[in-house]
């Protein structure tokens, strides 16, 4: 049975943004748009590397080196940083998933407390829901910048715990990808996994308490309960 939690914590990049025009930002530069998802796959590896040697990198940061490496090997429209700053400039210009104002509209409406903890920065986090018409249900906007490691460190959640000052038992991240559900599950978090694409969870991660298609199957999940 699933525990009706005091606070709920939302992933930002995926979860909450559509990524997918990431990929025109990549064609408008002449590389193949498909690049866009190995681009943020690298991100995210070299971003988990630093996090388990201990060190706290800066997204931006980690995001246009990758990108700097990634796009060497493409003939390009523009000089090189020129075209690393038109695609980090493109993180800010993303807007949400179809499933995602109504979903945070009834979970706010249902009396939840909802921040959000993303490992990239709050100015997107900012921007996104603020073009969502929803930034006034959000408490806070977290980052682990503020934190001592990314998710799915154990310190982030914690962080976020501290931040709110609410037990960690009392907390539900939502998420889109399996290992931050992981994370916050070894954390003492509860875990509601969207899975829009209807693909498999791996049986290797914690499983989730929720999983539904978008974030309005969330609260209509713990509606519920």
């Amino acid at each position: 049975m699933v525990r009706r939690p005091e606070l709920i914590v939302f992933d930002v990049n995926e979860t909450l943004s559509d990524m997918e025009p990431m990929g025109d930002r990549f064609a408008e530069l002449g590389a193949p748009a498909d690049l866009a998802k190995l681009w943020f796959a690298t991100l995210l590896r070299d971003g988990f590397a630093l996090t388990a040697a201990g060190d706290n990198p800066e997204f931006a940061e980690v995001g246009a080196e990758v990108l700097r490496g990634l796009l060497r090997d493409h003939t390009l429209d523009r000089p090189l940083e020129d075209a690393v700053r038109h695609v980090m400039s493109g993180m800010l210009r993303l807007g949400v998933h179809p499933d995602v104002a109504d979903g945070v509209r009834a979970l706010h409406d249902d009396g939840f407390r909802l921040v959000t903890l993303t490992n990239g920065g709050t100015s997107v986090a900012e921007r996104l829901l603020e073009g969502a018409g929803v930034r006034d249900a959000f408490e806070a906007l977290l980052s682990v910048a503020d934190a001592p490691l990314w998710k799915p460190a154990a310190a982030s959640y914690e962080y976020a715990a501290a931040a709110c000052g609410v037990p960690a038992e009392d907390m539900m991240l939502v998420a889109v990808h399996p290992w931050d559900i992981h994370g916050a599950s070894r954390a003492g978090l509860q875990g509601a996994w969207v899975n829009r694409t209807g693909a498999a969870y791996p049986s290797y991660f914690a499983d989730p308490d929720v999983v539904a298609p978008g974030i309005d199957g969330v609260a209509e999940a713990l509606r519920r309960r």
